[in-house]
């Protein structure tokens, strides 16, 4: 754990993933496994954020692409707004509600109040990113 400036002690473990908004995953999967030269290690889907997702191990870190399965999930908008790239940074962290609770309290504003089920096996709640400099923050916890 690191302690921040007010001597507290944070909870944020470590980048746990990159997200990246990809508007074919099948196409997205073969660039990247080019890239990373090594195949993605998993395919997954997410019904509740209408998205399929491909994860990549780098290292000691892991890559995820995401691709819209309708028109109305978040990756779909975010293309059509921003095109294909970066979405969004991942933090793993020890105890999510503790995690949510205090950085509400600092003040951002958390996209879901309580932690819902995401790919990988996790447990994750969204930042909003007015709040963060424009950065989507996903917070992630170990099921």
């Amino acid at each position: 754990m690191i302690s921040n400036p007010k001597n507290q002690t944070t909870m944020m473990l470590k980048i746990e993933h990159i997200g990246i908004a990809v508007k074919n995953l099948e196409d997205s999967n073969t660039l990247f496994a080019k890239i990373f030269n090594a195949p993605h290690y998993k395919m997954e889907g997410v019904e509740s954020e209408g998205v399929m997702t491909s994860f990549f191990q780098v290292g000691e870190n892991k890559i995820e692409l995401l691709e819209a399965t309708n028109p109305e999930s978040p990756i779909a908008k975010f293309i059509e707004k921003k095109g294909e790239g970066i979405h969004h940074i991942a933090f793993d962290v020890a105890d999510i509600r503790a995690e949510m609770k205090r950085l509400e309290e600092e003040g951002f504003i958390l996209l879901n109040k309580e932690p819902k089920n995401g790919a990988d096996n996790k447990l994750v709640c969204f930042l909003h990113p007015k709040g963060t400099n424009g950065v989507l923050i996903e917070l992630c916890q170990e099921k």
